[in-house]
């Protein structure tokens, strides 16, 4: 029982859940608030606000600088790995979700004349990147959960 007490004690690894299940929560509400409807995928879907991804990997590296040192071989791994995850999420991500939308939009006009229809399940997604405010509030957040967690 070493490994689960080790484990279960390991604040970079709290920090990283922590941050991500923090934004996930948050873009459910903040989903909710603008678009008037529950929808509890957003609970575990990419994309929205704020990034999950970018909360997960600054709190990760954050925590990381507090436990191991800012000037650590391992702190700098964990900021090139968000920095990278970041940049990912504005871009590549982002331009898939735009494409998604484009083609679902283009599908419904080829439902609408020839009388058939995709399900839910064959549509694009088209939440999976961010924008860079979304990744800006993400990192805000990661920020404040690895100081948070690593004071506890």
């Amino acid at each position: 029982m070493d490994i689960f007490n080790e484990i279960i004690h390991n604040k970079i690894l709290i920090a990283g859940l922590v941050g991500w299940g923090s934004a996930q929560i948050l873009k459910t509400i903040i989903f909710l608030i603008v678009n008037k409807k529950l929808q509890l995928e957003r609970l575990f879907g990419d994309g929205g606000m704020p990034s999950g991804h970018s909360a997960t990997v600054t709190a990760v590296a954050v925590s990381v600088g507090l436990e191991c040192g800012f000037g650590s071989p391992v702190f700098a791994i964990a900021m090139i790995m968000a920095i990278v995850v970041m940049h990912d999420a504005m871009g590549v991500r982002l331009e898939t979700g735009k494409q998604a939308k484009v083609l679902n939009d283009m599908t419904e006009i080829l439902e609408k004349l020839s009388g058939t229809e995709l399900s839910n399940e064959d549509k694009l997604k088209e939440f999976v990147g961010h924008t860079p405010f979304q990744v800006l509030m993400g990192m805000i957040l990661g920020l404040i959960v690895g100081i948070a967690i690593n004071m506890i």
